[in-house]
């Protein structure tokens, strides 16, 4: 089968919590030359206090989260790479900002926000953002079957809180192309052929703002 060739150099896939992004990147790195940059939540020791008590615990899950992807992209992005084709990443630095105005107070967001401009200064914009879209519902069926214990106490209501979040920001794009792909149930894993079909949406070329294509599979 002939691969099908990807002409950027920064693709970002984002996604809301349970939506396979990650899944989707390790698949993707397997059968390109990609520099890969995965988020290590789970490093996050803050995260299970965090979503047993959001307000208690907001400001400094989101501290640590965009101190240490910023040192992540930074080591990842500044080191000269020419072994290989593209960068490959499953978060944006942007979502440090769209989940902190999500789960901060107004006092605490402002100084966050001072923080985070100063951050986001040193990385590129992605020459491409895939935000993969699913039905709160279906996201908590995928984050039960993966099981993890941090995830145990997230809300359906919590998962919308993330989605507006995200397509909030989305309505103010006009720098860089976003494409916003419905996935509905698909399974990268088990269905090849609707992996397939996603690589050939991300391999076409999109004017800046956003486009939004659903998958019927």
């Amino acid at each position: 089968m002939t691969k099908t060739q990807i002409p950027y150099k920064y693709v970002v896939i984002e996604g809301n919590i349970g939506a396979g992004k990650t899944s989707f990147c390790q698949k993707m790195a397997y059968d390109y030359n990609v520099s890969l940059i995965l988020e290590q939540f789970t490093d996050n020791p803050f995260l299970p206090y965090f979503y047993k008590d959001p307000e208690r615990h907001a400001f400094t899950v989101e501290l640590f989260f965009m101190t240490e992807r910023y040192k992540q992209m930074q080591k990842s992005m500044q080191a000269a790479d020419m072994f290989h084709d593209f960068y490959l990443s499953d978060y944006a630095f942007i979502k440090t900002l769209l989940f902190a105005r999500k789960n901060l107070e107004e006092e605490e967001f402002k100084l966050f926000q001072m923080l985070y401009s100063i951050m986001e200064k040193n990385f590129p914009n992605p020459d491409l953002l895939v935000y993969f879209h699913r039905d709160t519902e279906i996201l908590m069926q995928n984050i039960e079957k993966r099981g993890r214990k941090i995830e145990v106490d997230i809300k359906s209501d919590y998962l919308k809180k993330v989605q507006d979040s995200y397509f909030e920001y989305f309505r103010d794009i006009t720098s860089f192309p976003v494409l916003i792909i419905d996935l509905k149930e698909l399974d990268f894993i088990k269905n090849n052929a609707g992996y397939q079909m996603v690589l050939e949406l991300i391999a076409k070329k999109y004017n800046p703002g956003v486009h939004r294509i659903s998958l019927n599979i």
